[in-house]
């Protein structure tokens, strides 16, 4: 079993506070695997990176200065995967990277963005905003995966601007929701997702 789970997020900007609900938002958001950390006495880090090269460059740099600790890259995809050879290649392919020869239990994508995770559950999205929300607005499909990101901007716009917390925001709303949604509902609509529980899950076994 590892000693430590250290896990490299994309988000979070350059604010502490903005980081900040990230690292909330996604330990929430994980609570099954951080409890299950927790329990076994695995070091559990979320890692606020900022941008998305910022946090390639902190993954890496974790390679060498966590040895000890299992490393995680998660990022979007942004576009639809180079599915062939796994998330190392798309990153490679997308990003013109040079990700290191290992694992590719390392990497891991929100596909095309962490928003997908928030409209896998509506139910959700609707008790959070209340009185306004166009469920209608939310695209109606069994993998969330191949919504465009431009569709789900657009989707997440027209679903909240008339209630009462206004238009949906990343940093005001994202993270908060991040809290807020069934974690088993976006793992079933969402592959990469269930990817990421459970690789997580069979480190945590040993």
């Amino acid at each position: 079993m590892v000693k430590g789970i250290r896990i490299y997020v994309e988000g979070g900007g350059e604010v502490h506070r903005s980081k900040s609900e990230l690292r909330r938002g996604f330990n929430g958001f994980l609570r099954e695997l951080q409890e299950n950390a927790r329990v076994k006495r695995v070091h559990w880090n979320i890692v606020a990176c900022g941008s998305r090269s910022e946090t390639f460059r902190d993954f890496q740099n974790a390679l060498v200065s966590h040895p000890e600790a299992f490393n995680v890259l998660l990022v979007d995809s942004e576009e639809p995967l180079y599915l062939a050879n796994g998330p190392r290649e798309h990153l490679r392919q997308r990003d013109s990277w040079s990700p290191p020869q290992i694992s590719d239990d390392n990497y891991h994508l929100m596909v095309r963005m962490m928003e997908a995770w928030l409209v896998a559950d509506v139910e959700a999205l609707a008790h959070y905003y209340g009185n306004g929300f166009n469920l209608n607005a939310i695209p109606k499909t069994p993998n969330v995966e191949q919504i465009d990101k431009a569709t789900l901007e657009m989707a997440l716009k027209h679903a909240t601007n008339k209630t009462q917390k206004g238009e949906y925001h990343k940093v005001n709303d994202g993270f908060e929701l991040l809290t807020r949604v069934d974690a088993a509902k976006v793992r079933k609509v969402a592959s990469h997702c269930e990817r990421l529980f459970q690789t997580l899950h069979d480190k945590l076994k040993g």
